[in-house]
């Protein structure tokens, strides 16, 4: 149904999403962001966890995923 072929009485019904829907997703990007930043930017100068643990931990799958870390 087209907008052309409405009624001036007759109006369109905008669905609304459950905030309930909408939590687990944010939290999966949100952990989704997370494994990222570990993985593929965190190169210690702005390290959240001080020290080269990290560097050491991901740096296999940094070079997996083509991201340099040298």
């Amino acid at each position: 149904m087209t907008s052309a072929s409405l009624a001036p009485s007759e109006t369109l019904a905008i669905p609304t999403i459950p905030l309930k829907a909408v939590v687990p997703w944010l939290l999966f990007a949100a952990a989704m962001v997370g494994v990222l930043y570990f993985l593929i930017l965190d190169q210690g100068a702005m390290s959240i966890v001080p020290g080269n643990f990290l560097h050491e931990f991901a740096h296999d799958g940094r070079h997996l995923f083509g991201f340099p870390c040298h």
